[in-house]
């Protein structure tokens, strides 16, 4: 039988606007915040129906607060960069008024949030307006949503933030949020062939964030192209945007060679070498040169006190009745407490000291090109794909941006990851949007 990819093109994935350009018509009063909104909830009406990208919408309020945002427009009264900009929120993330349930029979009869996290806050100050909550894995883990891949519904979005990646690659949002703790924000957003920005590990405020590992959960932004999601990230970092992209330096493309990568496949490959290859007929430097740390090794201590982080943080579920708890994440729990807190503080020193040997490496104005995942989504929804590539990065602890790398020749998307030091987002972003109209094979 024949994949199911509604029937012709791209299955149900579609560009989901420029914020940019959004923002700018919205402020010169050529586009109504209403009328956005309603043209989202139209594409939702569209294709939900077979993307189940939502946990649950809040159409009413955001046409309500759309009309405010409207009438604010007419008067000149522009509240910030995202004023009149439906978003998606990621289910493990709270928005007052609407439950927080994490995909998880442990809260299906949660009582609505009484307050915004504050990376909400952050974006309503801004002028974005809350859509919905999106789907997720329970907790953010492995235990999956009912989410597709808006390229190809017999396909996974990843996870976990699988919901957000799929409502913005379907076209239903141009903004959403999303978390990372292994690679939930920056492999969906390939699996969907759209961009994700995740900032510096915990460089974002958790409050109002479900946990999972407070050591590396962090959240981030899609966006259909790089330059959306860097546009969401310096919404509400407006003082922390540089001017230029490294004091005037030229900038330096660093390739690492680690053995973790060598089983990607051919597809993947060939985007990640088509990807540099582009670069360097446009000018770029791009350098290969041998990991001075091993990213397996860094990839399993990051397993180990992430169990250890999880089951100091969630153990408690262990004592709730059958069935309220998915299977993978008890299981994990589990296997988490048996780890010493000797063992973890060592384990945490380890990775501090990798952290330091690896970024003492290079120079501050290099940024870091790898493949994202070993290959496209993988079929079927039992499992959100494969994190191995990305997961090194975060407990690298540096911002990460995906880029759409073109499509395998099963028809859907590549991406690559453009990696940079701790704390120097603003410098990655502007880098990013610069290197992205050369790196971006696939955006809608």
């Amino acid at each position: 039988m024949p994949e199911n990819n509604a029937s012709q093109g791209h299955g149900f994935a579609k560009a989901p606007g420029r914020l940019p350009d959004l923002a700018k018509r919205i402020a010169e009063k050529s586009l109504s915040p209403v009328d956005l909104v309603q043209d989202c909830l139209d594409r939702v009406a569209d294709v939900e129906p077979s993307v189940l990208a939502w946990r649950e919408l809040d159409g009413d309020r955001a046409l309500e607060i759309a009309r405010q945002r409207a009438s604010e427009a007419q008067q000149g009264r522009i509240r910030g960069p995202l004023h009149g900009i439906p978003i998606g929120v990621k289910d493990i993330i709270d928005v007052a008024g609407l439950p927080t349930r994490c995909n998880s029979n442990s809260r299906e009869m949660i009582a609505p949030a009484m307050a915004d996290a504050e990376i909400v806050l952050q974006l309503k100050v801004q002028g974005a307006i809350v859509l919905g909550k999106t789907h997720t894995t329970e907790f953010a883990f492995f235990d999956p949503s009912p989410a597709c891949n808006p390229w190809n519904i017999d396909h996974t979005p990843g996870g976990s933030s699988s919901g957000s990646a799929a409502a913005v690659g379907a076209g239903m949002v141009p903004l959403a949020l999303g978390t990372q703790t292994t690679a939930s924000l920056n492999r969906p957003a390939a699996y969907c062939g759209i961009a994700g920005f995740k900032p510096s590990t915990r460089s974002i405020p958790g409050f109002g964030v479900a946990p999972l590992a407070a050591s590396y959960d962090t959240v981030g932004f899609f966006g259909g192209r790089v330059e959306d999601a860097v546009f969401a990230f310096r919404a509400i970092q407006p003082t922390y945007v540089a001017t230029a992209p490294v004091d005037g330096e030229a900038i330096e493309v660093v390739i690492p060679l680690d053995p973790l990568i060598d089983d990607a496949n051919p597809d993947a490959t060939k985007a990640w070498q088509a990807t540099a290859k582009n670069l360097e007929d446009a000018g770029i430097g791009v350098t290969r040169v041998a990991s001075p740390i091993s990213f397996e090794h860094v990839r399993q201590l990051h397993w180990q006190t992430q169990m250890f982080d999880m089951s100091r943080t969630l153990g408690h579920f262990l004592d709730l009745e059958p069935g309220q708890i998915g299977a993978r994440l008890l299981a994990t729990l589990r296997e988490g407490l048996e780890i010493t807190e000797v063992n973890y503080l060592d384990m945490r020193r380890e990775l501090d000291q990798l952290r330091s040997t690896f970024f003492e490496t290079f120079r501050a104005n290099q940024v870091f090109l790898w493949p994202a995942a070993p290959g496209t989504a993988p079929k079927g929804l039992a499992s959100t794909g494969d994190p191995r590539y990305i997961a090194p990065w975060t407990v690298l602890a540096g911002p990460i941006v995906t880029v759409p790398a073109g499509l395998g020749d099963n028809g859907l998307p590549l991406g690559c990851i453009l990696c940079g030091q701790p704390g120097q987002d603003a410098r990655l972003a502007n880098i990013a949007v610069q290197l992205a109209p050369i790196c971006e094979q696939s955006a809608l």
